[in-house]
């Protein structure tokens, strides 16, 4: 006897999916303004629509989905919402021709990672572009009502241990069902996205910014709060003014902050929370650090001067720690140590519950404590010493859950970056065996910028059809947190 409710799981994924056919109408109305094709947004709609609507006719009883059935949910509606999303640039956009890229970057935008297949973003039209940055950001509230109100519940990789962080302490009562959890923070995502659009534009119209357009304002607003690095600039933020530089800075360090600890900070209005918040000070402490370590370096090696080396040093930093991928500046062409940094910072993460890919700074802070415990242990050996996380006892099994999910990491990353390495070798393609660590990394990370042809002013074109969808299983992988995959491919899950 099957021992998951499909039928329950596959209504609730029609059910999201008839929603999601509405996002189509944004880029339509975009391309109305602009004299652009509709047509390719009305029949993405139209075909996600039907889908939705036929599978949800079709079954019934989203209502009894518990645990297992979550894993479905969450693994097939990330797929499908890719290979939905591909649809727009297959019929609109001639560089994403290929189906496999248009699902590598559909996949990329709602896995918020913001990697690129196309060569010359100058030359897709406006309400594709846009189109591309809405994925993002929809992937942005996707994964806000994931890792705050799923996962948790689903125990993916210590998070049920660890949500009592995640809920930033007993002051904030999360409420009892997940649709009313979400909503919460789903209000608190729009008006962070609302703000920056508000300050960019605002840049814009007083002249400190040229470039920054209400268009431009809107588009790197939605991929910033989503922590993705897609921009309608084929060089990134580079051309962009200093000031609007650091004030994305700013942005990205908000959206790579426990979003349940930025309500109960700004909507609860209790400041301390910041103060005494385990992660967000340690947080601060690497982004610090890290960011020092590149300024100095870009000084000793005449790389940059004064004060564009710590704006750039600064910038890139954040953004690869944050798994945003946005650049100020080639960090490709920058020296070795910075490189390092970079990709170091990538493997790290920010906050959990925020829209940051990666392990999560979180997991990283148990793990220290782990080996801190270890060796107290090992000197006193009849000492119990339980191990807390912002405050509470961490259970065991958690523990065990974060080491098992970051062994897991690492090994696809390596797994990644081999297997693109040897195709690129057959292909001819230039590719260093780091440049391979760093490419997979960024993918399976969320950050989007990796190394060599593929860093932030380039693109990921020049990988062959079979390194495109490694690199696209890595995404989706890395954004699911690889446990909610895994599951379904094991006996057990399937049984009564």
């Amino acid at each position: 006897m099957l021992g998951v409710d499909l039928r329950g799981a596959l209504n609730l994924v029609g059910s999201l999916f008839r929603y999601l056919s509405l996002a189509f109408l944004l880029p339509a109305a975009i391309a109305l303004g602009y004299g652009e094709a509709v047509w390719p947004f009305l029949v993405s709609g139209a075909a996600t629509f039907a889908f939705g609507a036929g599978v949800e006719r079709f079954t019934d009883g989203r209502e009894r989905i518990g645990a297992r059935e979550g894993y479905v949910v969450v693994s097939l509606t990330w797929l499908l919402i890719a290979v939905f999303g591909a649809l727009p640039y297959l019929l609109a956009e001639p560089q994403l021709s290929n189906p496999l890229d248009a699902l590598f970057e559909s996949m990329s935008g709602f896995s918020t990672t913001g990697a690129s297949v196309v060569g010359d973003v100058t030359a897709m039209s406006r309400s594709v572009v846009m189109w591309r940055q809405l994925t993002a950001w929809i992937g942005g509230v996707g994964i806000i009502v994931l890792f705050i109100a799923v996962f948790p519940r689903l125990r993916i990789g210590g998070r049920q241990a660890l949500f009592k962080a995640e809920s930033a302490g007993p002051e904030l009562a999360l409420a009892a069902t997940i649709r009313e959890s979400a909503k919460r923070f789903v209000v608190l995502y729009i008006a962070i996205t609302v703000v920056e659009v508000a300050i960019l534009s605002g840049l814009g119209f007083t002249g400190i910014d040229e470039r920054m357009t209400v268009y431009n304002a809107v588009a790197i607003a939605s991929a910033t709060v989503a922590t993705a690095g897609f921009t309608p600039e084929p060089r990134s933020l580079e051309g962009f003014a200093p000031t609007t530089q650091w004030v994305l800075v700013v942005f990205m360090l908000v959206a790579g902050t426990n979003f349940a600890l930025l309500y109960l900070g700004i909507v609860g209005r209790k400041l301390s929370a910041f103060r005494h918040d385990e992660e967000f000070r340690i947080g601060l402490a690497l982004f610090a650090a890290a960011s020092l370590v590149v300024v100095v370096a870009l000084l000793s090696q005449d790389v940059l001067e004064g004060e564009d080396a710590v704006r750039h040093g600064v910038f890139n930093t954040v953004s690869m720690m944050t798994t945003t991928g946005f650049a100020s500046g080639d960090f490709n062409q920058w020296t070795s140590v910075t490189s390092m940094v970079l990709v170091g910072v990538t493997l790290i993460g920010a906050s959990a519950g925020s829209t940051s890919g990666s392990i999560k700074l979180v997991r990283h802070i148990v793990i220290a404590k782990m080996l801190r415990r270890e060796i107290d242990q090992t000197l006193h050996p009849g000492v119990v010493l339980p191990l807390r996380a912002q405050g509470a006892v961490v259970d065991e099994r958690a523990l065990r859950a974060v080491i098992v999910f970051v062994f897991l990491y690492l090994g696809i990353c390596a797994a990644g970056a081999v297997a693109i390495l040897f195709d690129s070798e057959l292909q001819g393609v230039p590719l260093s065996a780091f440049e391979a660590v760093a490419d997979a990394a960024a993918m399976l990370g969320g950050a989007g910028s990796g190394l060599g042809f593929a860093g932030p002013m380039g693109s990921f074109e020049p990988f062959s059809n079979e390194s495109t969808g490694v690199l696209t299983v890595l995404m989706y992988l890395g954004r699911l947190e690889i446990i909610p995959v895994l599951v379904l491919f094991t006996a057990s899950h399937w049984r009564a």
